[in-house]
């Protein structure tokens, strides 16, 4: 674990899985609730296989966990995977990144691993991490908001979770302007206008000239290019129209930001709230967090979700 603070109360042994598009990290879990050991391997690469290619590597992970550790006896798997997921059934919908469709992942793990699996959404996991565990246990009513290469948000309401029919939390293709496209086919969606892949993706599209990331667009913007704080400025907007529609739904107590675009910090948060807080009326202003657990959510929510399935 990066963090050593980052642990669990004592409960079952566990094992916790959390995939990325680039990279999966897992996490064995002892009854203390200490973290054993950490590993992290190249995701597969995308395609119609994918799936099948992330249980192969679970049940090696799960391996190489109790070769470590003989005396090791983990009662269940966490598996957290990115895009839709049907969390009742077990299966996984659609992934943009790995390219799957309608993979059976939790039968899938039990087969190749030999134990009980809970298979949950990336951002439902981490999110719940933060908030059983992170900047969001002090509220009962919680939004966690994870804005990175896409957006995505969990829902935590009247102390549980929310997930509706399986989508529930798709902020990221609600609407917030005019353009560009989305990759989901609409247009002007919020994960096309703020998120951390959208600002350096429109900062080169309007000036032509390429960055690695959104932390650069803040950069120049803040060194006075003009370019650059425009494209920043809206990614602002969005998101603080984003919010106070989650805010005139849900009344939630808190709204917990995490993924890449929350290491901006003040730069950030600061202007964003003030934004929010101009376009609520009636409305009570939410707590505006910034994410506690960084990368260790995942594996934290993982193993979460993998306790809840033994008792």
């Amino acid at each position: 674990m990066t963090d050593p603070a980052h642990r669990l109360d004592p409960g079952a042994p566990v094992i916790a899985i959390d995939v990325g598009g680039t990279d999966t990290k897992a996490a064995a879990v002892r009854a203390d609730g200490t973290i054993a050991s950490v590993l992290r391997v190249r995701t597969p690469p995308a395609g119609p296989d994918a799936g099948q290619a992330v249980v192969r590597l679970a049940a090696d992970l799960v391996q190489r966990f109790r070769d470590e550790d003989p005396a090791f006896e983990p009662a269940a798997l966490g598996l957290l995977v990115p895009g839709e997921v049907d969390e009742r059934s077990g299966i996984a919908r659609y992934s943009a990144n790995l390219g799957w469709r309608d993979v059976h992942l939790r039968a899938l793990a039990e087969l190749e691993t030999g134990l009980p699996v809970a298979l949950a959404h990336d951002v439902g996991g981490a999110g719940e991490a933060e908030y059983r565990l992170g900047t969001g246990a002090a509220y009962r009513d919680v939004v966690f908001l994870a804005v990175g290469t896409g957006i995505a948000a969990a829902l935590f309401l009247d102390g549980r979770p929310y997930r509706g029919g399986g989508l529930a939390g798709e902020i990221g293709h609600a609407p917030v302007a005019e353009g560009p496209e989305c990759f989901c086919g609409g247009r002007g969606c919020l994960e096309a206008v703020s998120s951390a892949g959208a600002i350096a993706r429109r900062f080169g599209t309007r000036t032509g000239r390429t960055v690695p990331g959104a932390r650069e667009v803040l950069e120049l913007a803040q060194a006075g290019d003009r370019d650059a704080a425009i494209v920043w400025e809206e990614a602002l907007d969005g998101l603080a129209l984003a919010l106070h529609t989650v805010v005139a739904l849900l009344d939630p107590g808190a709204i917990v930001i995490g993924g890449g675009l929350s290491e901006a910090g003040p730069a950030l948060f600061d202007p964003l709230r003030a934004r929010l807080e101009r376009r609520l009326t009636i409305h009570r202003p939410p707590a505006l967090l910034r994410a506690a657990l960084g990368e260790d959510a995942g594996v934290l929510g993982a193993a979460l979700r993998a306790r809840a399935v033994v008792g």
